[in-house]
């Protein structure tokens, strides 16, 4: 199973690659193999405004709708335009061309209480 090293983990499967403060949002690998063929992304626009524990968009997929949650509040700086028309990327490579959102974080010291990439393995083994 994959989980980059250099990324946070919450454990409703979204993943957290921090640059200073600017905190690239996605879900990992694992949440898309479990949603199977997503069809759909819904993400906010950009400079919305989000707390931590905001729900910041739905993933469809054949199987199910799913909320993504965010660990860390801040403003939407950018949104991966490729998932309009190309959602299942999130499915191909979840990890990189897969990434939901960009958001300039108030704090990204909140993130400091998430699982990194051992722990986040475990949790997933742990509740397989």
């Amino acid at each position: 199973m994959q989980a980059p090293a250099d990324r946070k983990y919450a454990e409703t499967h979204e993943w957290f690659l921090i640059d200073d403060d600017v905190v690239t949002v996605g879900i990992t690998q694992f949440a898309a193999d479990e949603l199977s063929d997503i069809t759909f992304v819904d993400l906010p626009e950009i400079g919305t405004k989000l707390a931590v524990g905001d729900v910041l968009g739905e993933v469809e997929s054949v199987k199910a709708t799913s909320e993504i949650f965010t660990a860390v509040g801040g403003k939407i700086l950018e949104v991966n335009p490729a998932l309009v028309d190309h959602p299942e990327q999130i499915n191909d490579d979840a990890f990189e061309e897969g990434w939901l959102v960009r958001i300039k974080a108030d704090s990204v010291d909140v993130l400091a209480s998430l699982m990194d990439a051992k722990e986040y393995k475990s949790f997933v083994r742990a509740s397989a």
